[in-house]
């Protein structure tokens, strides 16, 4: 099928909440259940587009039920409307209500999968994009207890992943005895990556980074709070560890900042 216009007859709802074995904790604190919100764009045309987003209350301000709520609004407004339309449709959420970007990118995601289906084409050859790259995956370890984290991260290598991810944030110089414990026990060829979650200060964040540097630490997520971006290009060249925003980047105009501030090293969406 190749139509220039897909008419949006139907938007369906659906929230997820997936427990999880046993809490996972980050600095902002413990998570209990894997809370996600799926979009449906159902059309005239027989076509359905699927989306979804994974809101966190700490971080971007939504919850499932926030997300719910504003979603229907835009299903309401979006009825109708000519799906491949995406700049005008996102406009139209754009212009409705400030903010909720975790909801907008599932329908976002939503109108983009109409549009690749329409086009007969994978979405990443729609956008532009070849499979030329090899993207290296991670199984993320929880804060806790050194020799706890330790374990978890022998067994996640174990498992066959080819990096490991690591929560920190929770006072500087114990994140360090936790990730010298990780490094001891998995040894010194498998990446490691660290996320902190805005959990240190600019001057903890400055010496634990220092600190980490003998560990062959790939980059290190958000390791200051979100409202303290304009000091990331200082930390960055303090830093022997690349930096990457997080929750800094919740939308593109974010990302033209953090970019033209040279703030970080990466981005991670």
């Amino acid at each position: 099928m190749s139509a220039n216009s897909l008419t949006i007859s139907q938007i369906e709802l659906y929230k997820l909440f997936i427990p999880l074995k046993e809490p996972f904790v980050i600095s902002l604190g413990p998570i209990f259940n894997a809370e996600n919100l799926v979009v449906v764009i159902r059309t005239n045309e027989g076509l359905s587009g699927f989306g979804e987003c994974s809101p966190f209350m700490s971080i971007n301000g939504e919850s499932v039920d926030t997300c719910f709520v504003v979603g229907q609004y835009f299903a309401k407004l979006l009825k109708g409307k000519n799906a491949l339309d995406i700049e005008g449709c996102i406009f139209e959420m754009d212009n409705l209500i400030y903010g909720n970007s975790s909801i907008k990118s599932a329908f976002d995601i939503a109108l983009y999968d109409l549009a690749s289906q329409n086009a007969g084409l994978p979405l990443y050859k729609f956008i532009g994009g070849k499979n030329d790259k090899k993207i290296i995956t991670d199984y993320t370890v929880s804060i806790g207890d050194a020799s706890k984290m330790a374990d978890d991260a022998l067994k996640i290598k174990n498992e066959g992943y080819p990096a490991i991810k690591i929560k920190v944030g929770k006072h500087g110089p114990t994140d360090v005895k936790r990730i010298a414990a990780i490094r001891e026990k998995v040894g010194n060829e498998i990446p490691l990556r660290i996320d902190a979650n805005q959990g240190w200060s600019f001057d903890e964040a400055v010496e634990t980074l220092q600190a980490l540097a003998p560990f062959g630490i790939q980059h290190c997520e958000e390791p200051i709070r979100r409202w303290q971006f304009m000091e990331l290009p200082k930390l960055r060249k303090l830093s022997p560890i690349p930096i990457m925003s997080d929750e800094s980047c919740g939308d593109e105009h974010d990302a033209e900042r953090l970019i033209k501030m040279q703030a970080c090293d990466y981005l991670n969406l």
